[in-house]
């Protein structure tokens, strides 16, 4: 299937250098991130890969990922000086790289949050396309492919018969297009994690109707990027 496009493929976002791919993109990663942690973490572990290890510092991507994580948009000024907000927002990191990670994307980052206020975590692996552009393609384990240019929900929910048809049937009563949706589960009749990308956002109704249905386990809304 082809990659999917966006203004960004074309012009790049407005946003603070040197590079798309090593610093906008970087910052839309932890953005996603944090987006799907639903808070500010307390606690990081980044990991860069491949092309990302060996220029992480020099091209400003360990200020960015730190931005992004502190919610920080692409255009922020503050970037710059993103380690010195860190230490005000009582966020502790640790950054590593992988050089050699032959079965990943060049531009890749894996980030382990935490957040010790509410007991929150979640690993995330992302990858800068260029342009800004970004995919996340793991949430803790489970294989996943969006671009956060959309809004899009993540759905834990036992491996029933019938259970992806009934909440795109949900999806469509609430007027909503799905533009992607991707699906993959621990095992036959275990844990399944539903990733879907959709034109527009679900009334807050809608989404109270899907938490409460008995095979449901969690269902996390995150808006789309700016």
């Amino acid at each position: 299937m082809a990659e999917k496009s966006s203004i960004f493929d074309m012009i790049g976002p407005v946003m603070i250098g040197p590079s798309s791919s090593h610093t906008a993109g970087v910052v839309r990663i932890a953005r996603a991130a944090i987006r799907i942690l639903g808070s500010s973490p307390t606690h990081a572990v980044i990991t860069f890969y491949n092309s990302f290890a060996r220029t992480y510092e020099g091209h400003g991507s360990d200020r960015a990922i730190v931005a992004g994580l502190l919610g920080m948009n692409t255009d922020d000024v503050r970037i710059r000086e993103a380690f010195d907000h860190a230490e005000a927002a009582g966020l502790s990191y640790t950054f590593q790289g992988v050089g050699n990670a032959s079965t990943m994307h060049p531009n890749t980052i894996r980030l382990q949050l935490r957040d010790e206020r509410t007991g929150g975590a979640v690993e995330v692996v992302g990858q800068s396309r260029g342009g800004g552009v970004i995919r996340i393609v793991e949430v803790d384990g489970f294989p996943a492919d969006f671009s956060g240019s959309l809004h899009t929900l993540i759905i834990d929910a036992d491996d029933e018969v019938g259970s992806i048809a009934f909440i795109a049937s949900v999806i469509s009563r609430d007027d909503c297009n799905i533009a992607t949706m991707s699906v993959s589960r621990r095992g036959r009749h275990e844990a399944a994690r539903q990733f879907i990308e959709m034109d527009s956002d679900l009334r807050p109704s809608t989404l109270d109707y899907l938490r409460q249905l008995r095979w449901v386990h969690r269902v996390i809304d995150i808006q789309a990027l700016d």
